[in-house]
């Protein structure tokens, strides 16, 4: 009898223990949404809509610049759902083969290929229920695209190696920085999976739009390394926030994240301090062009290409007084391409050029 009960006082304990590491996990999860609040008109409408589109399980198109915090956006949008207590399943479609993404999205039978020992679910019957988030969708190879476009219509999909159709039931979120339509028009994405993913398009702003959220943005990173790194309660000096002001951002909120977490593990001190973090090649009134090239090689390659793309446009832009015509004879290219790169790398969102 006194075993049975300490058996039954065992387990309410354990159920108590496993209840506050949810809680505490929900915590952290909610903490880490405020990352996205913001007070720029350019991040307050893009929740807006996010809050709107969230209520319904219409496909979501998530575009930005690499480091604008998509899968984040993602995140929230599942929250505010009315899936919020259901899976949040993540693929990266870049990061993968072509063999290893497909098992990876539907699983395969037991005895499939060699080695298959046992059946595997996939990550679409994995997210029944919840939302699937699809990054870097504009890298899916197309006999994928095929696959992924009977889940999105049908809501039912067939494992690796078998023949036994499987239901889910879940609502899909996609994000990419390249253009989808140029894809489209070039045989690389399928048109009717563009379609179907394109319900919503929610344009993520570039960190450098968004000047009024930074020290907001700088308080929650650094309050946020201090608490992981079991230090104490930091500040930023009045000459490191300027700093954080100035400095072009090209590798966006995840660039801010990184620096102030560098800071926050470097400083011996209770206040960060500008060397702390390291923007120096950027750090002044100058804008992204217009000084040495230095800061592109710390960057990851396709992000430093990328970032010495926009600095290149905008200069040309903003020497020829937003005139594309005057801009594009500066760069020899020809007017409708730079159009068409402007609105590519959504500079023609946030800035009112002329023709």
């Amino acid at each position: 009898m006194r075993a049975r009960s300490f058996q039954r006082g065992a387990k309410a304990l354990d159920r108590a223990s496993l209840a506050r590491q949810v809680e505490c996990l929900r915590t952290d999860i909610e903490t880490r949404y405020a990352t996205i609040v913001g007070q720029s008109p350019a991040m307050q409408s893009v929740i807006e809509l996010a809050k709107r589109a969230a209520n319904s399980d219409a496909g979501v198109l998530l575009l930005g610049e690499s480091g604008t915090g998509k899968e984040l956006f993602a995140r929230s949008m599942h929250h505010w759902s009315p899936r919020r207590d259901m899976p949040f399943v993540v693929i990266n479609c870049v990061a993968l083969t072509e063999t290893l993404l497909e098992n990876e999205l539907f699983g395969h039978e037991k005895g499939a290929f060699t080695g298959a020992d046992r059946l595997q679910k996939g990550k679409v019957e994995l997210a029944d229920g919840g939302t699937m988030f699809l990054d870097e969708i504009g890298d899916m190879p197309m006999s994928l695209q095929a696959k992924l476009l009977r889940v999105l219509q049908d809501q039912e999909f067939q494992r690796v190696g078998g023949a036994r159709t499987v239901r889910v039931n879940l609502r899909v979120i996609a994000a990419t920085n390249k253009d989808l339509r140029r894809a489209v028009k070039d045989g690389r994405f399928r048109e009717d999976l563009f379609f179907r993913l394109n319900v919503v398009t929610l344009t993520l702003p570039p960190l450098r739009d968004r000047v009024d959220d930074l020290p907001r943005l700088a308080g929650f990173f650094l309050e946020r390394h201090a608490r992981e790194t079991k230090k104490a309660p930091m500040s930023l000096a009045p000459d490191a926030l300027a700093a954080i002001q100035r400095y072009p951002w090209p590798g966006n909120v995840r660039e801010l994240d990184n620096a102030i977490a560098r800071a926050v593990v470097l400083s011996e001190h209770e206040v960060i301090t500008p060397d702390l973090l390291a923007l120096s090649p950027w750090d002044g009134p100058a804008g992204p062009g217009e000084g040495s090239e230095a800061p592109y090689l710390d960057l990851p390659y396709h992000d430093s290409m990328e970032a010495h793309s926009i600095a290149v446009i905008r200069r040309a832009l903003e020497r020829a007084g937003g005139n594309q015509t005057k801009a594009a004879e500066r760069l020899k290219l020809q007017r409708t391409y730079l159009a068409r790169l402007i609105k590519q790398k959504g500079l023609s969102d946030s800035e009112p050029f002329s023709s």
